[in-house]
């Protein structure tokens, strides 16, 4: 009953974040224990500015504050689509070495020709988005030689973006465009949304 009660008021905790999550055309979040299983990442149009379509921008950096990926995909009003972080954003990253953990970040802007993620368009509001992330779940009093892990989903937050930080993120994500050789360019957005597991 006790474990119950706990889960109804971790849930009515995070709605009431997720009610709260301010519009803003740039967002950001993490996603760690990479090593023990994939976090994903669901993303939504919800339509407030004209044109309807926009572009998601995605910059994916390692702990040590290196962009290994970056890439964009178009979601039209209403639709969900969905990224791997394992899968969709380290899998082909720019360094040979896979990160166990990744700060994400998000930026919406008005299709300017085709979505790039190294020249976006405009900023622009309407794009919500929501992340998982595996935590090491505590044993309260127990030893074991086992870790237990549990899943948590919270929605990006919101973050100022600087002229600093958008020329900063956009000149990486050119360099790497046309220097990676393929490398650093994670894979784009699957239509639909997706669940965080344990492997």
């Amino acid at each position: 009953m006790k474990l119950q009660i706990t889960f109804i008021l971790a849930a009515l905790a995070l709605s009431t974040v997720a009610f709260a999550q301010a519009d803003t055309p740039f967002q950001g979040r993490y996603a760690s224990n990479l090593q023990i299983g994939d976090s994903v990442i669901n993303i939504t149009n919800m339509g407030a500015t004209a044109p309807a379509n926009m572009c998601v921008n995605v910059y994916t950096f390692s702990a040590d504050e290196q962009l290994v990926s970056c890439c964009s995909c178009q979601v039209t009003p209403n639709a969900l689509v969905s990224l791997s972080v394992r899968n969709d954003l380290i899998s082909n990253t720019l360094t040979p070495a896979l990160p166990t953990s990744v700060v994400v970040k998000l930026l919406a802007t008005a299709p300017a020709g085709p979505c790039n993620a190294a020249t976006p368009g405009a900023p622009v509001n309407g794009m919500l988005a929501f992340g998982t992330t595996i935590h090491q779940f505590p044993q309260s009093g127990l030893i074991t030689n086992t870790n237990t892990y549990a899943v948590t989903e919270t929605p990006f937050q919101p973050a100022t973006l600087s002229a600093n930080e958008l020329q900063k993120i956009t000149s990486f994500c050119g360099f790497i465009q046309a220097n990676g050789s393929g490398f650093g360019i994670c894979r784009s957005c699957r239509l639909g949304g997706l669940g965080a597991d344990k492997q």
